[in-house]
């Protein structure tokens, strides 16, 4: 894979300074939150906007060195320890990843798939599943791993199971590398044990050394330490009554979700994103290093979110954008930059409900609101193709490696008919909702397959479609979508076994899901990422 480096960021010296003050209220109002903490970079300047409280028990504010976990934004720190290992010639993306892969193997589901690389992990395609055992659905954390509560005490206690031991020395591949994109946090810990094992050092110390001290993140940590404990927010899902607090955890793989950090640190990991790689304390990566991770290194077309070394790409209002988010139970965290004007912002709650999915699309409008523009009005004036239709109807499945968690939850996958005259989409998911189906409305005047759908039931707002064209010119292949922001497929299977499958996949979500109804008794459950 290659990748277009962008050009390097653009400051609007003249751009007007918008009152943020009255979008925070209107978002507080829509969104209910324990604490939230937003932070506004723009023209080199940092702007904290807090609310609520780091913990309901204590009355505790949230403050600017109050520490939330950020999940998964983890993984582009990670990602950053990997191009620093690149950069000194140790680590090549496109050699096989067991070439510096020391503590397990990577097996291939059949022998003539490619090597998987490094930089198939850090573009979550090197067909890695993000579960890789049946028994870890059930989980009481709903999570890829396992985990158990953080020990009150500093100690370490007894140690965590490695990830050798985790695999059982191996970690499968069951898709050919760089065919399709599955999100793994999988992929992310062998990244980090890659760190480790051509470092020599725990994937804490390093991101110590090499990260976060360079940085002055002088309150951000792996791992749960002392300074951590202390100003740590109370995380809480919400039940009957309000807010239940989670219980914090420790995991294995950490090095895809394990980060602990601050709103004050937070702005300075995103101030150096915006400048090249470094801020006022110091630098991490060369510019040129971090502007290829933050262009396209696969893509499922040019309309739909894309992928970077890590970080998750798309434009709107003409702007180029950078995100990531991260999910813990009771924790979100949502990034979005527009490095090329070098403005952002960092959202971080310790309690809010649906955040993984209001939080993202707040984030954008914020940044968009920070460089005076708005989401464009998608066109009214497409004309639909009925002519069409008959190739673009049938069943559509995610494939085999993608998260299985999102495969009961989408149910049997999607489903294009014809309903009323109307191009309809329906998700085969046990939701009336959806089951019913959303029309689908032409998108672009040059691109007669892309459209769009609403699909309020899932949080998404508008989801966006790119059909792909069949080799036999008669029927679609695939649909490529920006479900959650992220470039996710499904493929076109044949009708015969239809109602098989969407029974076969409803029982097993019920079954999932009376699982983790039994472990939520014995405390809120989780999301599916550290």
């Amino acid at each position: 894979m290659t990748a277009t480096v962008p050009r390097p960021a653009r400051r609007a010296a003249s751009r007007p300074v918008i009152d943020l003050r009255p979008d925070l209220r209107e978002i507080l109002h829509r969104h209910p939150a324990v604490g939230l903490a937003v932070t506004v970079l723009r023209d080199g300047a940092v702007e904290h906007h807090l609310h609520g409280l780091a913990d309901l028990g204590t009355g505790e504010s949230v403050e600017a060195d109050t520490v939330f976990r950020i999940g998964s934004v983890t993984k582009t720190m990670t990602a950053i320890a990997v191009m620093q290992l690149v950069e000194r010639g140790l680590v090549d993306l496109d050699a096989p990843a067991t070439e510096v892969l020391r503590s397990f193997r990577l097996t291939s589901a059949r022998p003539a798939y490619r090597p998987a690389t490094p930089r198939h992990l850090l573009t979550h395609t090197a067909g890695i599943p993000e579960v890789v055992r049946l028994r870890d659905l059930f989980h009481p954390t709903w999570g890829p791993f396992f985990a158990r509560p953080a020990l009150l005490s500093v100690e370490p206690g007894a140690p965590m199971p490695s990830l050798a031991d985790y695999y059982r020395g191996g970690l499968r591949v069951v898709a050919e590398p760089g065919s399709t994109f599955a999100y793994s946090n999988h992929g992310f810990a062998t990244l980090g044990q890659i760190v480790e094992d051509v470092t020599g050092l725990p994937m804490d110390r390093y991101l110590r050394e090499a990260v976060f001290d360079p940085l002055g993140m002088t309150d951000s940590h792996l791992l749960r330490s002392e300074r951590v404990r202390t100003r740590l927010a109370t995380a809480y899902a919400f039940g009957r009554r309000g807010g239940l607090p989670v219980p914090d955890r420790e995991w294995i793989g950490a090095a895809g979700g394990g980060v602990y950090s601050t709103p004050s640190d937070m702005a300075r990991y995103a101030a150096a994103l915006l400048n090249g790689g470094a801020n006022e304390d110091g630098r991490v990566l060369a510019p040129e290093t971090l502007a290829s991770m933050m262009a396209p290194h696969y893509r499922t077309g040019t309309r739909l979110p894309m992928l970077g070394l890590s970080f998750f790409l798309t434009r709107a209002a003409g702007y180029r954008l950078v995100a990531h988010d991260g999910i813990l139970p009771g924790f979100h965290a949502t990034m979005v930059l527009a490095p090329d004007v070098g403005a952002g912002v960092v959202l971080l709650t310790n309690g809010s409900p649906g955040a993984m999915a209001w939080m993202p699309a707040e984030a954008r409008r914020l940044v968009l609101r920070v460089l005076g523009a708005t989401e464009p009005v998608p066109p009214s004036d497409v004309p639909h193709r009925p002519e069409l239709w008959p190739s673009l109807c049938g069943r559509y499945v995610l494939p085999p490696v993608a998260d299985l968690r999102g495969r009961l939850g989408m149910g049997g996958g999607l489903e294009v008919l014809v309903r009323g005259g109307q191009l309809t989409l329906r998700v085969r998911a046990p939701l009336p909702a959806l089951l019913r189906g959303v029309p689908l409305e032409p998108d672009d005047a040059d691109d007669p397959l892309a459209f769009r759908a609403v699909l309020p039931a899932l949080g998404v707002g508008i989801l966006r479609l790119a059909f792909e064209p069949g080799t036999d010119g008669r029927a679609a292949a695939a649909i490529h979508t920006d479900l959650g922001g992220q470039p996710i497929s499904f493929v076109r299977r044949p009708d015969a076994g239809r109602v098989r499958g969407v029974v076969a996949a409803g029982a097993l979500a019920a079954a999932a899901g009376l699982v983790a109804a039994r472990a939520g008794r014995r405390g809120p459950p989780g999301n599916r990422e550290p």
